[in-house]
């Protein structure tokens, strides 16, 4: 019996040390770098890292960076396209899981965020970030695509996240944070500037949006020519979010247990959002309206609770009879005036 338990001992002690090696060590001395050759920092390490930072920073409050002498960017080269979790982002957001083997069907405009979801959380945890990674609510993204996404496929790409630009606001502090995915050949094909806010415990505004005189929603057209459409939002999204989309957050983590036994106070991440309104547009519109080279632009109004309905609407906004018609689009809760997401499509 002795024997046997300081044999289990032993097992453990070399588990652990290889655990520590591999989670801990190897992701510290990758950290040393900001260019990376294809192997990336755990997510162990890196939420580890959250945490802490988490625990030392008050959110909506600037702080000093540790060092001036680099900006924060990290840049992976030689990335691959990976098929399974396309196909689950696909799934999850509405598209189909058979949607990447569709003909003349380009990558969704909202995946390659997905694969630069570490290179974010690495972003966000840096010593020179300056803001507490806790709290960050998304309020402004715009995409734009130079050629289809479907280049990330041809070959080995690179990707890159870069903080831009701070700005104190009445809410707390905003960060402008840029993603980038370059083909194979060294030209762009994808970038991104995702707006964060820090917000301060002090306050309380709403990011309702304003009314107009009708009580409708301001720069929405008459009823007859907009379209439509409801879609139900499942209990699983939360699920969805945290496993496929990798929201950076550990709390969502922490929190799918409420969330499976009814509570609904858990919110859809604001990238799930925007991936079901792009789906939906392109499900009724055609393919067309997000063929390369476009540009998307979305602001995140109210939290959207999990399970719900929503209602989708899109319309065009150029009266003429162009082809290249751009779009407006705005998610709203079912039965109300309530909005979740607000943007548009132009070519």
């Amino acid at each position: 019996m002795g024997h046997a338990q300081s044999s289990i001992a032993a097992s453990l002690s070399v588990s652990c040390v290889y655990l520590v090696y591999v989670h801990i060590y190897c992701s510290y001395k990758l950290l040393k770098t900001n260019v990376l050759n294809e192997r990336l920092p755990s997510f162990v390490y890196l939420y580890m890292k959250y945490v802490a930072r988490a625990a030392t920073r008050r959110t909506g409050y600037l702080h000093a960076a540790a060092t001036r002498t680099r900006g924060v960017v990290y840049t992976v080269l030689n990335c691959r396209m990976e098929t399974p979790l396309l196909r689950r982002f696909c799934c999850a957001a509405g598209y189909g899981w058979d949607y990447p083997d569709t003909e003349y069907r380009d990558v969704p405009m909202c995946f390659p965020e997905i694969l630069c979801r570490r290179l974010l959380l690495m972003v966000l945890t840096d010593d020179n970030f300056r803001l507490s990674p806790a709290g960050l609510f998304r309020v402004r993204q715009s995409l734009k695509t130079f050629q289809p996404v479907d280049e990330l496929k041809k070959g080995p790409f690179t990707l890159q996240v870069r903080v831009q630009e701070y700005r104190q606001v009445d809410a707390g502090v905003e960060v402008d944070v840029g993603l980038s995915a370059a083909s194979r050949t060294g030209c762009p094909v994808w970038e991104s500037v995702l707006t964060l806010l820090s917000r301060n415990g002090f306050h309380k505004a709403s990011r309702s949006l304003p009314k107009n005189a009708h009580g409708g929603q301001p720069d929405e057209p008459a009823p007859d020519t907009v379209r439509q459409i409801e879609v139900r939002v499942p209990r699983t999204t939360g699920l969805q979010c945290v496993w496929f989309f990798s929201d950076y957050s550990p709390y969502r983590l922490l929190s799918l247990s409420a969330r499976l036994f009814g509570s609904r106070s858990q919110t859809a991440p604001g990238l799930w959002m925007l991936s079901v309104c792009l789906a939906e547009i392109e499900k009724h519109k055609g393919v067309g309206v997000i063929t390369a080279p476009v540009n998307i632009t979305a602001e995140f109004k109210e939290p959207l609770l999990v399970p719900g309905r929503v209602t989708i609407k899109f319309w065009e906004k150029n009266v003429d009879q162009s082809p290249a018609q751009d779009l407006s689009f705005h998610m709203q809760q079912h039965g109300s005036n309530t909005s979740h997401v607000m943007g548009s499509i132009s070519r």
